[in-house]
């Protein structure tokens, strides 16, 4: 089964909650702005993801959204 996630890069306002939350390192902090100025985080290893959805939990913003396909 792969997983990975996806991020709302409009919603994102870089708080690295999910950076701190996610036990594989997958999300880091990115150089892109949003269209509001905020410096959001990406997905880095998406491949290391195991759907956990702890990122998705912690985000205030609901920015994150874990994908699960098989």
């Amino acid at each position: 089964m792969k997983t990975y996630i996806e991020i709302d890069y409009e919603r994102c306002k870089g708080c690295l909650l999910c950076v701190s939350e996610c036990p594989k390192k997958v999300i880091e902090k990115s150089n892109r702005l949003n269209s509001k100025g905020w410096q959001v985080v990406e997905p880095v290893r998406n491949e290391d993801c195991t759907g956990c959805k702890r990122c998705a939990i912690v985000c205030p913003d609901v920015a994150i959204t874990v994908w699960k396909e098989e």
